[in-house]
């Protein structure tokens, strides 16, 4: 991949912090910065929201890329990520800007297509992150192995209760490419690996730390014996984790999570949650911003830009290989 996608500068998107925000919210295209005299490549990136620590990552990791490589990015997403709405007048409102790339991590992998048509008819490239959608137009994404990285999770549920029992999943969407892939990359492995292990449910709760909270407490109370839950990205873990908090069942539930940010490692510190996955979101960011000058230049993308995943727990929380990619 870094041979396709050419060599990473010293500034690489996975050792981010302390970089200056390129980032201008003034609403300039960058054609029309250009027509100022400007040169710089505007290159605007909708991601599903804000609300999450992991985004503000992401954002870190684009600003790192856009000061490295010159150009200037906008970083945005609705309030929520159920808002599809939302983001798709925000897409559309960045299209009219005429930008000279693009970068979406799509809430809703098939609401955004039409928009990206048009993108693809104006030629504007248009890299996905975090999220891929279900279209050809993109002409890469930048992203964890979604589906590989929650079978590491089942693997990790299984081991801690004992390869048998009833669990449930906590799922931010069931629209979004992650979502998807997560559900789909833990229920089959453990299916195909751990015949004496039964899921019993699975919800969604968009993301959301009240929703998942109660539809976290409503499955425990619905299966008394449940032996674990699975939360699929940060707002959905810290759910689970306050349910089995709320109802008392602290060392009796085990806790699967996705994701770093500082509720989820204290929750690992404490031994509320058993562990989680992390992705490397200023990575995603980097790259995001990197393949799209790359594009804008001609120069050869890889499609599928894998920008890895790790375990961690209380055990190695603090290595030096995972410190990186927690993020406060």
């Amino acid at each position: 991949m870094l041979s396709a996608c050419g060599e990473v500068g010293k500034n690489n998107g996975t050792n981010g912090g302390g970089a200056k925000s390129t980032s201008n919210n003034s609403g300039t295209s960058g054609s029309e910065n250009k027509g100022k005299g400007q040169e710089k490549l505007y290159i605007p990136l909708i991601s599903k929201g804000f609300q999450h620590q992991f985004w503000q990552a992401v954002k870190q990791g684009a600003e790192k890329a856009a000061e490295e490589y010159d150009v200037q990015i906008t970083f945005e997403g609705p309030e929520t990520e159920s808002q599809v709405d939302k983001q798709i007048e925000m897409l559309q409102a960045a299209l009219d800007k005429k930008p000279d790339a693009l970068g979406l991590a799509a809430l809703d992998s098939q609401a955004a297509v039409q928009l990206l048509e048009k993108a693809k008819a104006a030629g504007i490239p248009v890299i996905g992150f975090d999220s891929g959608v279900d279209s050809d137009i993109p002409i890469a994404t930048a992203a964890t192995d979604n589906k590989a990285a929650a079978a590491l999770a089942a693997d990790k549920m299984a081991e801690y209760i004992g390869g048998e029992g009833e669990i449930a999943l906590i799922v931010h969407d069931q629209t979004s490419r992650t979502g998807v892939d997560r559900r789909d990359g833990f229920m089959e492995q453990i299916k195909e690996k751990y015949p004496d292990i039964q899921i019993v449910d699975v919800q969604y709760g968009g993301g959301d730390q009240l929703k998942s909270t109660d539809l976290a407490k409503a499955v425990m109370q619905a299966h008394p014996d449940l032996k674990g839950i699975f939360g699929s990205n940060e707002g959905s873990a810290i759910g689970v984790v306050n349910a089995v908090n709320e109802l008392g069942k602290i060392g009796k539930v085990t806790i699967i999570g996705f994701d770093s940010g500082k509720l989820q490692t204290d929750a690992i510190r404490h031994g509320t949650m058993a562990g989680a996955v992390t992705q490397d979101p200023i990575g995603i960011g980097y790259w995001t911003v990197k393949a799209a000058v790359m594009a804008v230049r001609g120069e050869a993308v890889e499609q599928s830009i894998d920008t890895g995943f790790h375990w961690y727990d209380q055990s190695n929380i603090d290595a030096e290989d995972i410190k990186p990619l927690l993020y406060e």
